[in-house]
């Protein structure tokens, strides 16, 4: 995680691109000459439920802009900036995508980390199997699903099976969290590891099974305007919001953790 003094100085310096501030101060508005222009958000699968409200909120602060997402797993929407793909803001699941993205300098000025999200088991709604614990995913006749290691979620249930000593056989690793879910939900698998915000999104869909020592390994997320960003000051503006009160409140209200 950033140092606190790291994370002011970049949101200081993204407010320092802006002519003026939102009612509240919590809204960047938007830089001048930007009305009618099309903001291009590249974000983590598990923002999903999450975003789209962000960036409705941002355009009511700043009329004239359009937010548009393009929501996939962080590896793969890092593989995407890297060749090329047009995007002005990328929010990550975790910080080691990011940082890749940084050590190729696509990054334009310092990730600010936004929130936090820790995994959680999710099985079909009434948990047939009778899936009570991590160790209970590696059963025999338990089919579990995971995030690929190169992905966030993967990553961390990784470490989670480090620090239980648990290994999993996965019949399916996905290229994102969403899908791990469908799977669960559709009956595909007996289980999954999702992040908490997943759970909660799904409702009665599934059944949430906590995993204790999940919080140690919770994964933070930065969020970055991107050096080929069309408008550099409004992206900085969008990077601002997201670390700033409204977006706060809406990540907090879906079960993420303060960064």
């Amino acid at each position: 995680m950033r140092p606190p003094a790291r994370r002011a100085a970049v949101l200081l310096a993204a407010a320092a691109l802006l002519p003026a501030c939102g009612p509240g101060g919590g809204a960047a508005a938007t830089p001048d000459g930007a009305a009618g222009r099309t903001l291009t958000v590249f974000a983590a699968a598990s923002l999903q439920g999450t975003f789209p409200a962000i960036g409705e909120r941002f355009e009511a602060a700043n009329p004239g802009v359009d937010v548009r997402f393009g929501f996939a797993g962080s590896a793969d929407l890092a593989t995407q900036i890297t060749e090329g793909a047009p995007a002005d803001v990328f929010a990550a699941a975790d910080e080691a995508t990011m940082t890749a993205l940084e050590d190729r300098s696509l990054t334009a000025g310092d990730p600010v980390d936004f929130a936090t999200n820790a995994l959680r088991i999710a099985t079909p709604a009434g948990n047939p199997a009778g899936v009570a614990s991590f160790a209970d995913l590696a059963a025999p006749g338990v089919d579990v699903v995971v995030c690929a290691p190169q992905v966030p979620c993967g990553a961390a249930t990784r470490a989670l099976e480090a620090r239980s000593g648990v290994t999993l056989s996965p019949v399916s690793e996905e290229s994102s969290v969403s899908g791990v879910l469908a799977k669960v939900t559709s009956g595909e698998a007996d289980a999954g590891l999702v992040y908490v915000t997943d759970v909660l999104a799904a409702g009665d869909r599934v059944t949430g099974i906590e995993v204790p020592g999940a919080a140690d390994a919770a994964n933070t997320y930065p969020v970055a305007a991107l050096r080929e960003a069309a408008d550099p000051a409004l992206a900085a503006a969008f990077v601002a919001f997201v670390a700033g009160a409204e977006a706060q409140d809406v990540l907090r209200g879906a079960g993420f953790g303060a960064a």
